[in-house]
């Protein structure tokens, strides 16, 4: 169990200790997506949903959640955050339309933001069917993914997109 960082001697969980890595910009882009009907659809984007402006909701709701990622992922450490984006664009699949969403998260620290920006997305996502799962429960969300992080010891990924 020793080559497991998240493991201790005993075979149980710990938080790694990364005081002694180095502090550098960190940033991590995550996706997620909720596919909708027509209905929602229209009904999101002229501002009629009767619990208000979802994407400002789902917005703030992100960013929220992405600055309390450490307390509910046990092994994340607490990030002072030093950005926080989230952007939505829409595309029609067959009869349905899907919200895109994208989560940008930046730091300068000695753990990347992986986590935070899936986090982000997700409770976006979440939150879009919150608002909108009295018109139709049928929603769903969709994959959600790492595009790419920068910065850390184990250098940069980018995801080949399809």
């Amino acid at each position: 169990m020793t080559d497991f960082t998240h493991f201790n001697h005993e075979g149980r969980a710990k938080m790694v200790d990364v005081s002694d890595k180095p502090e550098t910009a960190r940033t991590a882009i995550a996706h997620s997506s909720i596919t909708v009907n027509k209905d929602i659809y229209e009904k999101i984007t002229v501002n009629k949903m009767k619990k208000g402006d979802v994407l400002a909701v789902a917005q703030v709701a992100g960013v929220m959640a992405c600055k309390k990622t450490w307390e509910i992922i046990p092994m994340c450490h607490p990030i002072p955050l030093t950005g926080v984006d989230i952007s939505f664009a829409w595309e029609m699949e067959q009869e349905e339309y899907v919200l895109l969403i994208t989560a940008s998260v930046k730091t300068k620290g000695n753990t990347g933001v992986e986590m935070e920006a899936l986090t982000a997305a997700s409770v976006c996502a979440l939150t879009v069917y919150d608002m909108c799962k009295a018109v139709d429960k049928g929603m769903v969300i969709g994959r959600t993914y790492l595009v790419e992080k920068t910065g850390g010891k184990n250098g940069d990924f980018k995801r080949e997109l399809i």
